[in-house]
């Protein structure tokens, strides 16, 4: 008897992981938009955590730090609106996952999670995403709204997936999508690639 409910146990703690990670990478859904003329910039993971302790190279991101300054600065002199996502895991099984396979990175409550010092300041709205996707929480679709944004310039961290993730979350919506590759950083390339291919089949613009 023991030994079943043991068994019991065990299988329900896995299965309850199992979905964690399923809604970790999951790409939500939501209406399609209406055409909208307007553009926003934003921001995936730039935050201290991942900027100053994750897998990229000083010449990655030096790069990628000289291109998405001078995009955030053509935006703010086109007024274009610079959103930042700010990643928090928060919810149980994401937040055991992200102990166990990230070494606790950016599990909310934790040190690092703030927008890192090199973008600290450059964005007009900054919301926190819970998961891979940065419309999963639903907040980000009335502040895309509201000023007739239907074009989105994505850029930031990790490619093969925050980056990737929200892309596609956006298509699914109807939005247009562009992404600089100068602009984005990836910890293993041969993913990121492999990404971006499924991107561009998805309608999705690189440059």
């Amino acid at each position: 008897m023991t030994f079943f409910l043991s068994a019991f146990v065990i299988g329900g703690i896995a299965l309850w992981l199992i979905h964690g990670i399923w809604w970790i990478g999951r790409v939500s859904s939501g209406p399609r938009i209406e055409s909208r003329p307007a553009t926003a910039l934003v921001l995936i993971d730039l935050q201290t955590v991942f900027w100053q302790n994750g897998p990229y190279s000083p010449d990655q991101k030096a790069g990628a730090e000289t291109a998405i300054l001078r995009a955030v600065e053509r935006a703010k002199s086109d007024g274009i609106p610079v959103i930042a996502l700010r990643q928090e895991w928060s919810i149980p099984a994401t937040k055991v996952i992200a102990r166990l396979a990230m070494k606790g990175a950016a599990v909310a409550g934790t040190e690092g999670t703030e927008i890192a010092p090199p973008f600290a300041g450059k964005a007009d709205h900054t919301l926190v995403k819970r998961v891979q996707d940065g419309f999963e929480t639903g907040a980000l679709d009335p502040l895309l709204k509201k000023p007739g944004v239907g074009h989105l310039h994505l850029m930031g961290l990790d490619t093969a997936y925050c980056v990737a993730k929200t892309a596609l979350a956006a298509r699914a919506r109807g939005y247009q999508v562009t992404i600089d590759r100068r602009t984005i950083l990836a910890a293993d390339q041969k993913t990121a690639d492999k990404a971006l291919k499924q991107l561009e089949e998805k309608g999705v613009t690189l440059i």
